[in-house]
């Protein structure tokens, strides 16, 4: 009798586990697909986009949408590629076929000048020769931090590959939580 009442028990107790097993390798599987093609957590390394990023916050980078849709001028970006050695956050300045030209300390797109109220000092046209046309398939990047942000006026406009995704949400610290402008 007691041999009979242990197989039942025990069945129970490996479906037990088969279940949870599976449970969480499919939410494992599920939170690492997220975070590499959808949604990720990034933080701010360098002071080229202070005024608007600080060093140490964290942010939600959205990874989906620039598979759909080109960047739009005024985006912060993710920027992962041979333009740089290390992943960088920047705001998308130009667009492709845009001519970009730089005058006593501020950006002019397509002759207009461009209404930067982010931008902390001056924009100096550094090593770029202005005026520059961006190239199709690119982006011209900024720091909104100019003084003190190496960016497409020192390596040049930014393949739509190497941009990883966008920042959207600032996570921390938690006085700074919400949408990023």
């Amino acid at each position: 009798m007691s041999t009979q009442t242990e197989k039942p028990q025990k069945k129970k107790w490996v479906r037990e586990l088969r279940d949870w097993v599976v449970s969480l390798s499919v939410a494992v599987i599920a939170a690492l697909l997220i975070q590499n093609y959808a949604f990720a957590q990034t933080e701010v390394r360098n002071v080229s986009m202070q005024g608007t990023l600080y060093e140490g916050q964290r942010l939600i980078e959205d990874k989906i949408t620039y598979h759909f849709y080109a960047p739009d001028r005024g985006d912060i970006v993710i920027i992962n590629g041979p333009e740089a050695e290390n992943r960088l956050i920047k705001r998308v300045i130009g667009l492709p076929g845009d001519v970009l030209d730089i005058r006593n300390g501020r950006v002019y797109i397509n002759d207009t000048l461009l209404d930067e109220p982010y931008v902390k000092g001056d924009t100096l046209p550094n090593a770029l020769t202005v005026p520059y046309q961006v190239p199709a398939e690119t982006v011209f990047v900024m720091g909104d931090n100019r003084m003190r942000s190496e960016d497409s006026r020192a390596f040049g406009a930014v393949s739509l590959t190497s941009i990883e995704g966008r920042a959207v949400f600032r996570l921390w610290p938690l006085s700074k939580f919400g949408q990023i402008d």
